[in-house]
């Protein structure tokens, strides 16, 4: 089986815009935490910190944390500042040299200032060892940077990750009238049931910000994972066939008039709101990762009659349609904290196989650990989601970060009329000539 991060996310990751960059890496870095005391603390003196992006996790993580700390009596606090903001705290932390022992592992174009300024644990040595069996090896190789990566991170492996995350769509059966047994399987099928059960008024939702996901899926209808990386990379352009075609999805559910509102939805906290709306019950269907199903749970324990499916086929494509893929909830180690080893130790307590069967049980987490994946005993509601692990694109590069930006700006502007798909693909091949 294979599994990814927002592409091997680490190994060849798309530019950040070289100043940000550079600044942030300078206003991260931090002196090194004071000596530690010549006397040995006990483990009830010890108390870690874990800094916690994911709402969906955050039951899980607690329990496990209290756990730990009955087992132990290392105390481990944790603090969840929820995802919109979580990084900038992080970022606050890091400036004032107050960083928490461990942290979320996030978007590597957000995390390498982070692990440049040296606040993240190199695990590569530790991951050559017997751990690495907790893991897929596709989740290791995508969670490695090499050595001249396009982000100037250096060589190492500066997360671990007890999530495998896919993407696919949701969809409510009383508001949609699909179910489980007539899942549509291409794109034309998908758009007919939204269509015929709404008549036309929207029953679908994707947040701007996944635009890039959702046309990624939806051009390995014709692209291999090796050409989608060479467009990230600059060498085939956004302008091709394959790119034009996977716009034109959009463009067919907007003329179907199955798109709420006729409009992707924008704004910071844009896919939470998505994702609010489906588990509401308020919509039909939705664009997601896998995650969204463990938000799912926080949001409304009580709404359980829903699935989820892959990345359907596109009429024409030749190609089997794949999932990106990311590595997702998981964790790094700060190595200038006071306790970097019993850091390291809770760390790897947590992606022991039992406890990433307890962040599946209790979040309903995709779990990263090969023998648990391989049990097929995952909820109807990650069902698909988990379909489209052992095919999931593994990727050498991702979208710059300019060219993501275009694209959600360039998706948006197509759903609305307000562009065609040639100016749209003219302005994101503009973007990517800017970074190439």
């Amino acid at each position: 089986m294979r599994y990814t991060h927002p592409s091997r996310s680490t190994r060849r990751l798309a530019c950040i815009a070289g100043g940000v960059a550079v600044a942030m890496a300078v206003t991260l870095s931090g002196c090194s935490s004071a000596e530690p005391a010549d006397s040995p603390e006990s483990a009830e003196d010890i108390e870690l910190t874990f800094m916690n992006q994911s709402r969906g996790q955050e039951a899980a993580l607690t329990q496990l944390a209290e756990q730990y700390t009955s087992e132990t009596g290392i105390k481990v606090t944790i603090d969840s500042p929820g995802p919109a903001d979580y990084l900038p705290k992080l970022q606050a932390r890091a400036q004032s040299n107050s960083m928490p022992d461990i942290y979320s592992s996030f978007q590597a174009t957000d995390m390498a200032p982070f692990y440049k300024a040296g606040w993240a644990m190199d695990l590569t040595e530790e991951l050559e060892g017997g751990w690495s069996d907790d893991f897929s090896p596709a989740i290791i190789e995508m969670s490695t940077f090499e050595e001249g990566n396009n982000l100037d991170v250096a060589p190492g492996i500066y997360t671990v990750h007890w999530e495998t995350q896919t993407y696919g769509f949701l969809l409510n059966p009383a508001l949609t009238g699909v179910t489980l047994d007539d899942a549509p399987e291409t794109t034309d099928d998908l758009i007919a049931a939204l269509a015929a059960a709404d008549e036309g008024s929207g029953n679908f939702s994707v947040a701007a910000s996944l635009t890039p996901q959702l046309l990624q899926a939806i051009v390995s209808n014709w692209l291999t994972d090796e050409e989608i990386a060479a467009t990230f990379n600059g060498e085939e352009s956004w302008e091709q066939d394959a790119w034009h075609d996977a716009f034109q999805v959009l463009v067919d559910m907007k003329e179907a008039g199955v798109i709420a509102n006729g409009a992707l939805v924008g704004g910071q906290d844009d896919n939470p709101n998505v994702e609010s709306s489906f588990f509401t019950q308020a919509m039909g269907s939705i664009f997601d990762a896998s995650p969204g199903v463990s938000v799912g749970l926080r949001t409304n324990p009580e709404f359980e009659d829903y699935f989820s499916v892959g990345i359907p086929v596109v009429d024409g494509g030749t190609e089997d349609p794949r999932s990106p893929g990311v590595p997702g909830k998981g964790a790094v180690i700060n190595p200038k904290g006071d306790h970097p080893e019993e850091s390291l130790a809770f760390v790897k307590w947590l992606t022991e196989p039992e406890q990433q069967a307890v962040f599946a049980e209790v979040g309903r987490i995709l779990p990263t650990n090969p023998e648990l994946l391989a049990s097929g005993d995952v909820p109807t509601q990650l069902a698909g989601f988990a379909a489209g692990v052992e095919t999931v694109q593994v990727m050498s590069a991702t979208f710059a970060t300019d060219v993501r930006t275009a694209i959600v700006a360039e998706a948006q502007r197509v759903v609305l009329g307000e562009a065609t798909i040639d100016e749209a693909l003219a302005n994101i091949q503009a973007a990517q000539d800017r970074v190439s």
